[in-house]
């Protein structure tokens, strides 16, 4: 029983002790973990916080398109496609090419590349580089087209088979 008792007490004695000689490192420490944290729900906030914003531009160009006010909904378009959101930034470049709201071959390009540098996910690159491809045979550039094509098939990206299709017309 008295054993026990020296015991606790010398624990105690060897914290108080630890505490007292590291009293700045560990509050250096507790302030730094505390930094980290409240940055961290900082980030995520603002993350949260701008996807929001992106989310209401592309609505509201949804509804200048629906509008018939091309020229306002290709603005937030673009602003979408610049601000590298990779789910909005997809759909909106969809949108420019399916009402063709930018007839500037170079421009579409620019936004395909922007696209390429955003998208982390395989399938979504794929799917971007097949787009990309469709539209430059579309744009009468059928070698650079039939090369991503290629480049699908030899990858063997889930887009394969389509690319496939695509390169046998």
């Amino acid at each position: 029983m008295e054993q026990n008792i020296e015991s606790k007490l010398e624990f105690k004695s060897i914290l108080t002790n630890f505490y007292n000689l590291n009293k700045k490192k560990i509050f250096l420490f507790i302030f730094i973990l505390l930094v980290i944290i409240i940055s961290i729900f900082f980030i995520k906030y603002n993350k949260d916080k701008k996807n929001i914003l992106i989310a209401e531009k592309y609505i509201q160009a949804g509804v200048y398109l629906s509008l018939n006010k091309k020229d306002n909904a290709k603005i937030l378009y673009e602003e979408i496609i610049l601000s590298k959101n990779e789910f909005y930034s997809m759909l909106s470049l969809n949108i420019i090419l399916e009402k063709n709201l930018i007839s500037d071959k170079t421009k579409i390009l620019s936004y395909f590349e922007t696209l390429e540098k955003v998208v982390l996910d395989k399938n979504n690159a794929d799917l971007i580089k097949l787009k990309k491809a469709l539209f430059l045979i579309k744009e009468s550039n059928i070698q650079n087209g039939k090369d991503l094509l290629n480049n699908l098939v030899k990858e063997n990206s889930n887009l394969k088979n389509i690319a496939q299709e695509i390169l046998k017309k």
